[in-house]
């Protein structure tokens, strides 16, 4: 098989201190008008949904990370993203926040921290708080599937086993302006352009470590959430997950398929509000003290290599069809 791999920077020395960056998406919180059909979606994809106060918790089994709630709310909405920061770092963003004029708030009703509180530049609420590395250190292996002569390699298909992420790889936002989206997210939280497609589309990674993207943008008319991608060990794994999900009642979206800018092999199941949970294996990896060398690319490159056309509503923002008011003012 020829070797289709394309080096894309150099190692540089890396000083942790000398870089003021958040480490990790330590956790997304989504409203949901229906919290049953929300444990439902999530239980069935292969996450480990727990009670928690007024709303669901969002654990992959075998992990003690929170990687996001669901609260209940008149309409979708992502409510906030909190970062993770190392616990030296919190004052120096505190300084840096401050000096670039960025006004901090208190935190939300029922989501006190000890972190710091603030909108980015059309109001969507961050939060930066001290928390363990989440993303990973290395690249997540991806699991060989190939068996020795006189062996069947695949399951039957009613012996099938049930798909259990790993973890929580990155998540994609709607923007009205992906061109500030970067530079706020570069400019304040420290994260690094890794690749973009004009002012369509946008992957940023984390300078400690991280995929490829633990944050991407999309342009749109209004904010909101597009996809939740969650990391699988295998590649069999993304399909026998939406197999599964498909014959539980959830066969839309969109794969097999493998992307371009990021290179994971991919799986979207739409969820029930018009977003997807994707299914990934084998996204880039960013070591620490990696310069990534971002491109600007064209539009073709920017969703897939290969995989079945794309639904004419994949890249719709349905957030932006009832905007409302404004759900988070905290």
């Amino acid at each position: 098989m020829p070797d289709m791999s394309i080096k894309r920077g150099v190692q540089r020395p890396y000083v942790r201190s000398d870089l003021l960056a958040v480490h990790s998406l330590n956790e997304f919180v989504l409203a949901v008008p229906d919290l049953e059909e929300a444990r439902r979606f999530y239980t069935l994809f292969g996450l480990d949904v727990r009670e928690d106060g007024a709303g669901l918790s969002l654990y992959t089994f075998g992990n003690p990370h929170r990687w996001g709630r669901i609260v209940e709310g008149p309409r979708k909405r992502s409510h906030h993203l909190s970062f993770g920061c190392f616990e030296e770092d919190l004052p120096r963003f505190r300084g840096r926040l401050e000096a670039n004029g960025v006004a901090l708030i208190d935190a939300p009703a029922g989501f006190e921290s000890n972190g710091l509180w603030f909108r980015d530049f059309e109001g969507s609420l961050v939060e930066i708080v001290i928390a363990p590395k989440s993303m990973p250190d290395e690249k997540t292996r991806v699991e060989e599937l190939a068996v020795a002569p006189g062996y069947q390699g695949a399951a039957f298909r009613r012996t099938a086993p049930r798909i259990y992420p790993s973890r929580l790889s990155h998540l994609l936002m709607f923007t009205s302006s992906v061109p500030q989206a970067i530079e706020f997210y570069e400019r304040h939280l420290g994260l690094k352009l890794s690749d973009h497609s004009g002012d369509e589309i946008a992957f940023l990674h984390g300078v400690h470590g991280s995929d490829h993207h633990l944050l991407a943008f999309g342009g749109s008319t209004f904010r909101g959430l597009h996809h939740l991608s969650w990391d699988v060990p295998a590649i069999d794994e993304v399909g026998i997950g939406a197999a599964y999900m498909a014959a539980n009642g959830y066969a839309a979206g969109w794969g097999f398929g493998r992307h371009v800018l990021g290179s994971n092999y991919f799986h979207y199941v739409r969820d029930p509000w018009g977003s997807y949970s994707e299914y990934s294996c084998g996204i880039d990896f960013v070591p620490p003290g990696f310069e990534w060398m971002s491109s600007n690319n064209d539009s073709e490159d920017s969703l897939y290599l290969f995989g079945p056309t794309v639904p004419s509503d994949f890249v719709t923002n349905y957030e932006a069809q009832d905007p409302g008011p404004r759900d988070n003012e905290g």
